[in-house]
C-alpha cells in the first residue's frame, strides 16, 4: 500500500493505493468511498480484493484529509469534485467505484458531473430521502435526530438516529408518537459532553440526505449504475431509498448480505459479513448487463 496526499481547493486529501498503478491486469482500479466514513472503514472489504488495485480515500474533514476552507457542511457536489481530483491524480483512466451510504450519494453526484470518470458504480444504500413517497415525513424524522443531538448531545442524537434508521416502512403517526429513544438501551452515553460537531448527527449531514439526484443525467451517462442494499435493511429507510432509486433508474437493485455497514469487520463495532459481502460485490462488478 502507498499513501498519497493531494491539495485541492479548500482541503488536503489523503488516499491509499493498494496495488500497482497502472494495474497489472489492465482492469480499472476499484475506488471505495463512504461518507461519513474514512478509508479505514473499508479495510476488511479491500482485503477480499487481493486481485485488484483498490483505492481508499478520506473525504475532506474526515480522518487524515484536512479542510482549509473554513466550512463544515458536507455538500455532495464538493465531495464529488474531490473524488474527481483523486481519479485524475491516479492517472489510470476511469475507475470502478463501490460507494456506501453518503458516499453513494457523492458518487451519484460524481457520475452526474463527470460521467467519464466511472465505468461501474455500485451505490450501496444511499440515504436519498428525496426519492421516497413519504419524503416529507422522512425529512421530519431526520430533523428529529438532528434536533435530539442539538438539544441533548451524542447519545440522544444517536439513539434517535438508530430509531429512525431501524423503523420499518413509511414514517407514520405511530413513529412520531413514540417516546424518545433511550440512549442507555443502546449502550450509548447518557451524559452530554457538549460537542456538536458529529458529521452524521449534526446539520452537516443535511445537504447529503437532502440531495436531489439528476435521474436524466444518470440514465444518460455511460456509467453502469447498480444500486444495492443489505438483506437486513429490507423495509428500513435505506433499503427503501435504494429500491426507489433503482426503480427511477430503470434497474433492479442488487441484494447484498448483512446490513448497512455489512462490508465492515470487527473494528467497526457493528461488524457485518465482509467475506460474503465481497463475494457478492465481485459478482456484481463482474456481471455483464
Amino acid at each position: 500500500m502507498t499513501t498519497h496526499t493531494l491539495d485541492v481547493p479548500g482541503a488536503t486529501l489523503t488516499y491509499d493505493v493498494h496495488g500497482p498503478i497502472p494495474t497489472t491486469d489492465g482492469r480499472a482500479p476499484l475506488l471505495m468511498t463512504g461518507l461519513p466514513m474514512a478509508a479505514d472503514g473499508f479495510g476488511a472489504l479491500a482485503a477480499h480484493f487481493p486481485d485488484r488495485t483498490v483505492v481508499t480515500y478520506d473525504p475532506r474533514g474526515l480522518g487524515r484529509s484536512l479542510r482549509t476552507d473554513g466550512t463544515l457542511d458536507n455538500f455532495p457536489a464538493l465531495h464529488a469534485a474531490d473524488v474527481h481530483a483523486v481519479i485524475e491524480a491516479l492517472g489510470a483512466g476511469p475507475v470502478e467505484v463501490f460507494a456506501s451510504s453518503g458516499g453513494a450519494i457523492v458518487a451519484l453526484a460524481l457520475v452526474t458531473a463527470h460521467p467519464g470518470d466511472v465505468t461501474t458504480l455500485v451505490a450501496h444504500e444511499p440515504p436519498l430521502l428525496s426519492v421516497l413517497p413519504d419524503v416529507a415525513a422522512a425529512e421530519r424524522a431526520a430533523d428529529g435526530y438532528r434536533d435530539a443531538y442539538a438539544a441533548r448531545g451524542f447519545g440522544a442524537g444517536m439513539a434517535a438516529f438508530i430509531a429512525m434508521t431501524s423503523w420499518q416502512g413509511e414514517y407514520t403517526d405511530d413513529y412520531f408518537a413514540a417516546p424518545a429513544a433511550d440512549p442507555a438501551m443502546f449502550g450509548l452515553p447518557v451524559e452530554d459532553d457538549g460537542s456538536r460537531d458529529d458529521p452524521l448527527l449534526s446539520e452537516r449531514s443535511r445537504p447529503v440526505v437532502g440531495y436531489q439526484p439528476d435521474i436524466v443525467a444518470l440514465t444518460g451517462a455511460p456509467t453502469r449504475i447498480v444500486v444495492g442494499y443489505g438483506e437486513e435493511s429490507t423495509g428500513t429507510v435505506t433499503g427503501r431509498t435504494s429500491i426507489a432509486l433503482a426503480e427511477r433508474l430503470g434497474a433492479k437493485p442488487a441484494l447484498f448480505p448483512s446490513h448497512h455497514g455489512g462490508f465492515t469487520g470487527p473494528e467497526s463495532g457493528y461488524p457485518g459479513q465482509p467475506e460474503a459481502f465481497a463475494r457478492t460485490l465481485h459478482a456484481v462488478l463482474d456481471a455483464v448487463d
